[in-house]
């Protein structure tokens, strides 16, 4: 069961302001990478997003860009023999799981979506190794879709703030949803991925330097600097 902090939008969109302001000069998220070189392309994001799952950016990022050199289709993808995916990708987490992933879904995007990328989290949810959190990066980041991606970073800082209080990621988007206004939630999903990357790290917080100190509970933060 959630236990649900009681919430204030107008709070909420104090946090958003100043977190535009800080995270202006810092390097934005992997998908934002993507779609500068790419453009908008939802099979992209897509395979980007799976590649960076258990994966630091700095690893899964270049990865995707040295896979796109070779396919950037889902008919390309299933030409290339699963060795050729696999030394591409190295060494990204799970390579060899991903790749079996990456295969599977190009083929059930062939077989069952005329080779494009559905735009519904429920299809998207049937692709192989596609969870909740993909398959909201790729509405957002793909489509243009609102739709809040919440990885482990959006999650502990969302609770951190004193928004929500939420075991799971899953409840976290479900509280979220609830919480901000629709047009919010993709931005609020990219803001604490660069802030969590940055700042509000995992175990050791710089909150000396977090100019949402004042807004902030600091909850479960039992170190910082």
């Amino acid at each position: 069961m959630v236990n649900r902090v009681p919430g204030n939008t107008k709070h909420v969109l104090a946090l958003i302001k100043l977190l535009r302001a800080a995270t202006k000069h810092m390097n934005p998220p992997a998908s934002a990478h993507i779609t500068k070189k790419y453009g908008r392309d939802p099979f992209l994001i897509l395979i980007s997003c799976i590649l960076s799952l258990r994966t630091r950016d700095t690893i899964s990022l270049p990865a995707s860009f040295r896979l796109f050199q070779l396919a950037i289709t889902p008919q390309q993808m299933v030409r290339l023999a699963p060795q050729i995916i696999e030394q591409a990708i190295y060494p990204v987490g799970f390579y060899h799981q991903k790749t079996g992933h990456i295969l599977s879904l190009c083929k059930e995007l062939i077989t069952q979506f005329n080779g494009e990328v559905p735009n519904t989290q429920k299809d998207l949810l049937r692709l192989p190794g596609v969870g909740l959190k993909t398959a909201n990066l790729v509405l957002s980041e793909g489509f243009g879709i609102p739709a809040l991606c919440v990885d482990t970073h959006v999650h502990r800082i969302s609770n951190r703030l004193g928004l929500i209080k939420t075991r799971t990621p899953k409840e976290t988007e479900k509280e979220l949803t609830q919480l901000l206004p629709q047009r919010y939630w993709s931005e609020w999903s990219r803001l604490l991925v660069v802030w969590g990357q940055n700042i509000c790290l995992p175990l050791s917080p710089l909150c000396s330097q977090c100019p949402l100190q004042k807004l902030c509970p600091q909850v479960g933060v039992t170190k910082k600097r």
